[in-house]
Parts: structure tokens; sequence; C-alpha cells
């Protein structure tokens, strides 16, 4: 079997075009990009100020810069660019949702970062993640429902804003601790790039996963414990943004509640944490988005004893469990499941392997 058999037997879909070689490069720039300028903003960071203080409900035991998302989004961006402008041909077709996500997701950018260095009421940040599901919206970017005809158009829109809404606060929200949104972010990125490489339509949502994803590889090496720097808010909106906005491009339609099964195993993780938070913090008559505490998973795997590394890991793993399920309910092939997460378990491993050896 030569490189193009191989290919298609792995689910490319249009493997002796060029557009792979388009979402390879686009994954390793991404990577590069965001490894080797992540060092330089720390230090620019800690000069500033642009830092987490160490308090009671923190891990963190002095000052760390908070900007690592600002390099996330510049990896992504700088990678994008470069692809559009070696292989415009490729890239000219699906443009137009590669901006709209990058757009709304510049905009979650700017708001998280202002958060993060000033503080801004739960109720802004609320009403610019609804107003950037309705950019989503506005560009036919959502999620289909076709149940009653009637109420489709409202439910539609309904049914988009929540997933939009509900996933980028809850990838925020997980946030707590070394490695482990990066972690998730990556492995939920490559799975759901394997998906979308099946299929010649889903271009726009495979480029950006691409990025995404070699992002979130770069941001890694220095965010495995013990951190040199963590996404801020900044960073967390941004990956479950293009998460949310990308899992949904593949004009999914929804005829039951049970359609939307195989797009939520893909972030089963965020949505299980973020879920069981808000149930209890709402049952002692708490503010779910405004109330800190300790009631995540992660929180209560390191109180049984784990370590950061040792509980990053454990929700990387189950993260990667519960994406191996979704690829198969989305009819991929046993060989297309195995290589993704080979691919997925060996480029983790290096990046482990890199941040411990310079410790």
């Amino acid at each position: 079997m030569n490189i193009y058999g191989f290919l298609q037997s792995i689910g490319i879909a249009s493997p002796y075009g060029y557009g792979w070689l388009s979402v390879m490069f686009t994954f390793v720039l991404a990577w590069i990009v965001t490894w080797q300028l992540m060092p330089e903003v720390r230090s620019f960071a800690l000069k500033v100020g642009w830092a987490d203080q160490p308090n009671e409900r923190r891990l963190n035991r002095e000052p760390l810069p908070n900007a690592g998302g600002l390099v996330i989004y510049t990896g992504v961006l700088a990678a994008l660019v470069l692809a559009t402008l070696l292989r415009p041909i490729v890239i000219e077709g699906v443009l137009a949702e590669v901006l709209t996500i990058l757009l709304g997701g510049s905009i979650l950018v700017l708001v998280g970062f202002i958060d993060d260095q000033f503080g801004l009421p739960p109720w802004v940040r609320l009403s610019v993640q609804i107003l950037t599901a309705f950019l989503l919206i506005a560009s036919d970017i959502r999620i289909e429902a076709r149940i009653f005809p009637p109420i489709d158009p409202l439910l539609s829109t309904l049914i988009t804003v929540l997933w939009v809404v509900g996933i980028t606060n809850a990838i925020n929200l997980m946030d707590g601790i070394d490695g482990l949104v990066g972690g998730v972010s990556f492995i939920t990125s490559m799975s759901l790039l394997a998906v979308s490489a099946q299929f010649a339509t889903r271009a726009a949502a495979t480029l950006l996963l691409a990025a995404l994803g070699g992002s979130a590889l770069g941001f890694l090496r220095h965010n495995f414990h013990p951190s040199r720097i963590i996404m801020g808010d900044a960073g967390a909106y941004f990956f479950g943004y293009v998460l949310a906005a990308t899992a949904i491009l593949g004009s999914l339609k929804v005829n039951t509640v049970f359609a939307l099964v195989p797009t939520i195993l893909f972030l089963l993780l965020p949505v299980i944490d973020t879920t069981q938070v808000f149930v209890l913090r709402l049952m002692a008559g708490k503010n779910p988005l405004s109330t800190p505490g300790k009631d995540h998973l992660h929180h209560r795997l390191l109180a049984t004893g784990l370590s950061q590394r040792a509980t990053a890991i454990a929700l990387w793993s189950f993260t990667a469990i519960a994406n191996c399920l979704a690829m198969k309910l989305q009819g991929m092939t046993p060989l297309t499941i195995l290589m993704t997460m080979l691919s997925i378990v060996a480029l983790l491993s290096f990046t482990i392997w890199q941040r411990i050896r310079k410790i």
C-alpha cells in the first residue's frame, strides 16, 4: 500500500490533493509558534504584572503569568494566515466560516484577557458569550433542529446558544490545575479533526482544529506541572468557543435528543464537570458562575492524594476513552480510531517528556 492508499484507509477525504498537507503544515506551525513564543510572553507578563497572585483557592505559591491565552490565539492565527497565503485555492472555499469563528474567538480572547487583569461582572461575560453564539448563527453555523417544524428555527437557535455558551464556560470552569484544559483541548481537537478530515465539506473545521490542536500542544510544553504560565480566561474561552463551533460545523441535524450524543461525547468531561458543579452550587444557594470553590472533579481527585500530574493524566485518559466512543458513533473505522489515539498518545508523551527533562 502506498502513502495515498494508507491516507485513504485512515479516513483522509482527498489524499491525492494538497489539502491534507495544508492541515499538517497548519498544525506544525501553530505548535512551533506557540511553543517558542510562550517564554517571551511569560517574561513580559511578569514584568507588567499580568499574573495570578497566590490565594487560598489557587494552587500556585508564587505569581503565575496568566497571558498564555494570548500566545495560544497568536499561534492559531499565525498558522491560519500562513496556510492561507501558501494554499489560497484550498482555503478560500472555507474562509467565511473560518473568519466567523475567529472573529467570535477574538472577541472572547479580548473579554477574557480584560477579566484576567481587571475583573468583569458575570453578566458582562455571559452577554458577550451569547453575542458570539449569535454571530455563529448569523453565519449559518448552528445545530439544526428538525423535530416540530413551526418551532424548529427557534429551537435551533436556543440549542446552539446553549451549546456554545455552555461549552465555553465549561472549559473555563474546568481550568483549575496545570495541564488539564490544554490536554483535554488537544485530545478533543485531534479527535474532531480525525472525523472532519473524512469529509471535504468540513474543511473549515479541519483547518481550525489543526491550528487549535497544534497550539494546545505548544502550550502544554510550558503548562504541564509545574506550570510556568497559564492560559487564563482568554485562552479557556478561546478553546471552548472554537471547539464548540467546530463540533457543529458538520451541519449537525437534531431529530431527537439522542442525535446530540456523539457530539456531547467529544466534550463529555467538561460537560459532566460543569453540570455537577452547577447542581451542587445551586442546591447550596450559590451563584454557579461567580462562586469559587473546590468542587470540581480535579479537586476531588487531588483530595484522594493524587498529584497534579496524575490527576491531569487520569482526566486526559477519561477524555480519550469518551472521544474513542464518539468517533465510533460517528462511523469511523477501528483503524482510524487506533491511528488517531496512537498519534495523540505519542505527541502528549513527547511533550511531557520534554517538560520533565527541562525541569
